[in-house]
Formats: C-alpha cells, sequence, structure tokens
C-alpha cells in the first residue's frame, strides 16, 4: 500500500527540438496533398462550383458594405444583412419579372415553330427554284424535283412529339427552378460569412508568410490580385447589363421576336471572353433569319443581315469604347491566350470555368512571373507600386459638395 503523504518525485522533462524535414518529405507531402485536393474538388464539384460563386459574390458586395459601415452608424455585420437582403429582393424580383417574360416567349416561340418551319421551306423552295441541276461522279441531281410538302411534313412530324410533351418539360423546368433557388439560398448564406471574413484575409496570407521579407511581398501579391479580379468581375457585370439592354432595346426596335430572351442571353454570354459575343451574335442572327415577319417587309437574308450588322456594331463599341474604360489593362493578356484559356476553363469546370478563364490566367501570370524573377534573383516585381488615386466619380461628388458649400456661403444681395 502507497503511503498518502509521499509525494512523487517530479523529474524535469527533456525538451527535443522537432527535426526539420528533408526535401524528399517535403516534396511527398506537397505533392500528396495537391492530389488529395485535386481529389476532393474532382469529388464534390458541385459543391465546390457553389463555393466559388459565393466568394465571388461577397467579393462584388463588398464595396457596398464598406460604403454603409463607413459612412453610417450601421456595424459591418448589420451592413452585410441590409446589403443582401436588398440583394434577395432584387433577384427575387428579377426573377418574377424576367421569369413571367420569357415564359411568355418561350410560349410563344414553341407555337411559332410549325410556322418557321413551313417558312423554311418556302425559302429554300425559293432559292433552289432557278438553281440548274448538278451533275457529281456522272451522276445528275435535280434540287427542283424534290417532293418539299413530303419534307416539311416529316419535319413537323418529328417536332410535333416534343410540342406534344411541353406539358412535362414546363413540370422540369420548374423542378429545376426549385432546386435553383435552393442552391442559391446555399450561396447566399456562405457568402456572408465570406463577406464576414474578408477584412482579414490580406492578414491571413501575411500572416503564412513569416520570413523577412516575404510578408511585404505576399501583400503585394494579394493586392495585385485584388486589382485583378476587382477590375475584371466588377467590370464584366457591369457590361453584362449594359448589353443586356442595349440588346434587349435595339432588337426590339428592329421588330424581332424573342428580344428580352436575346439580351438576356447576350448579357449572360458576356461573362465568356471572345466566344460569349460570337454566341450571342449567331443567336440573334439566326432568330431574325427564320423569323415570319419582317419590318418593311424585308426578305428574311435582308433582315438577317440588318440584325448581325447591329450585333456587330454593338460588339465593336462594346470593345473599342467600353471595354477600355470599364475594365481597362487589368488583365493584361493577348486575346489567343484569352481564347485558349476559355476553351481549357471549358473542359475543366465547365461554364464557370469559362468564366473564371481570364482572371485566372491573369492570376497565374502574376504569380508565375514572381517566380521567375526571384529564380533569376531580380527585383520580386518589375514595377514599383504605386497608389491609385480618387475614382473620376468620387472626384465628382468631392467637387459638388465643395461647390454647394461655397454657395451655401454666399450672402444673400442688399436691398
Amino acid at each position: 500500500m502507497e503511503n498518502e503523504d509521499e509525494k512523487p518525485i517530479t523529474e524535469p522533462l527533456l525538451v527535443v527540438e522537432s527535426p526539420p524535414w528533408s526535401r524528399s518529405t517535403k516534396v511527398i507531402v506537397t505533392v500528396t496533398a495537391l492530389l488529395l485536393l485535386a481529389l476532393v474538388a474532382y469529388r464534390f464539384e458541385s459543391v465546390l462550383y457553389q463555393f466559388v460563386i459565393a466568394a465571388i459574390l461577397a467579393y462584388l458586395l463588398n464595396p457596398f458594405i464598406v460604403m454603409l459601415d463607413r459612412r453610417t452608424s450601421l456595424k459591418r455585420v448589420h451592413a452585410i444583412l441590409l446589403v443582401y437582403l436588398g440583394l434577395a429582393v432584387v433577384v427575387i424580383g428579377g426573377v418574377v419579372i424576367i421569369g413571367m417574360a420569357a415564359f411568355q416567349q418561350s410560349q410563344r416561340l414553341i407555337q411559332d415553330v410549325p410556322a418557321l418551319i413551313t417558312g423554311i421551306t418556302a425559302v429554300i423552295r425559293s432559292t433552289i427554284t432557278n438553281l440548274k441541276p448538278i451533275a457529281i461522279a456522272g451522276l445528275e441531281f435535280d434540287p427542283r424535283t424534290l417532293d418539299w410538302g413530303l419534307i416539311q411534313n416529316q419535319l413537323l412530324g418529328l417536332v410535333e412529339p416534343t410540342l406534344g410533351r411541353s406539358g412535362q418539360i414546363v413540370g422540369s423546368v420548374a423542378t429545376a427552378t426549385l432546386r435553383l433557388l435552393g442552391n442559391i439560398f446555399f450561396i447566399f448564406v456562405i457568402s456572408i460569412y465570406f463577406a464576414a471574413d474578408l477584412p482579414r484575409l490580406s492578414t491571413h496570407v501575411g500572416d503564412i508568410a513569416t520570413a523577412p521579407g516575404y510578408r511585404q511581398d505576399a501583400e503585394r501579391i494579394m493586392r495585385e490580385f485584388g486589382h485583378t479580379w476587382n477590375a475584371y468581375l466588377r467590370g464584366q457585370v457591369a457590361l453584362a447589363l449594359l448589353i443586356f439592354f442595349v440588346v434587349w432595346i435595339g432588337l426590339s426596335i428592329l421588330g424581332v421576336q424573342n428580344a428580352l430572351a436575346l439580351g438576356l442571353l447576350a448579357g449572360l454570354l458576356e461573362f465568356i471572353p471572345v466566344i460569349g459575343p460570337i454566341i450571342s451574335t449567331a443567336a440573334a442572327t439566326t432568330v431574325a433569319f427564320f423569323q415570319p415577319g419582317t419590318i418593311f417587309d424585308l426578305a428574311n437574308w435582308q433582315y438577317a443581315l440588318i440584325v448581325l450588322g447591329f450585333m456587330i456594331l454593338v460588339q465593336q463599341l462594346e470593345n473599342n469604347i467600353l471595354v477600355p474604360r470599364i475594365v481597362g489593362e487589368a488583365l493584361d493578356l493577348n486575346p489567343i491566350v484569352v481564347m485558349i484559356a476559355v476553351l481549357m476553363g471549358g473542359s475543366i469546370a465547365g461554364i464557370l470555368g469559362m468564366i473564371l478563364a481570364a482572371p485566372v490566367m491573369a492570376s497565374l501570370k502574376l504569380v508565375g512571373g514572381y517566380a521567375w524573377r526571384k529564380l533569376f534573383d531580380l527585383p520580386p516585381f518589375p514595377k514599383p507600386e504605386t497608389v491609385s488615386g480618387p475614382s473620376p466619380a468620387s472626384v465628382l461628388i468631392q467637387r459638388s459638395r465643395e461647390i454647394v458649400t461655397d454657395l451655401t456661403k454666399l450672402e444673400p444681395p442688399k436691398k
């Protein structure tokens, strides 16, 4: 039996310093971590999309949150909730209004499909009326002898079963809409957490780089990242809204059917560089070519050329006037590089990969340039960092305030 009065003998613990990892161990751990990260990204691809969209949304809304936090008595948490509540109202209202209009125009388009097929066959028949027989390898083929009435009936027979399942299509669209609303709610919740932690992001990255001198480099790279993504994402949002309204109003004036849906398509495709505008132009031209009625009773091919010219004019104004002023030189990438990045991003991550291909490529260019200069003992950044001045909007607001203040100080004229 132990003596309770006897105290245990305590000896000082021998502190052994943790041995450093060898280069091979570091390589194995790094490669294993990257493989696990790639496996997780592949397995939970849909969830990762929602996290990426939530982070982008938080970044886009951060200026409004900062403005409310600085210029009002609201705390940042309350400003975040207020901004996201306002965005939810706008999104729900926009979905209801645009959804109802798009649904009506889609119904009209479905009803016009037989007329479109009839018009297509009539255009082809009138086009080949004056053609001569074609001789190929000794065989003569006369396209005028084709029974276009039979071809038209066969095309209608192919389309009618699809039109008969329009109710099922509407039901599947409703189910997909409910699923989309659930995803939007999840994105909003995650984005709120991202927005709350966004001011500490640069500090977290700087804390990782604890070696002398690297903290400044890390903070500089984060600022460069912020400039690139800020100019691209917010600029693309502004361009998408502007192109949506311009295409919608322009096609409505030209009398193109489904102008609202085509304008919405052009605005959404604005997020896909190079390829998106080409697709929206082709869609508008195709709808105009097969439209039953045209303005001024023009031929369909003439009407389609007018719509094509309008879409090309919009894209030229955008590329030469809007993009340099809204997006600027934030990406600094060759158009061929952007196109290759879009194709690679689409093959890796679908639509989201195509949308984020350009800023991701610009970010990789920034990191790659930094690593290249460090490998050859060159200055890590080619140019010294410049402090950007106030925006033209803030200068205009400040100048207006000064004018109003000067006017209030003027004494009224004596009688």
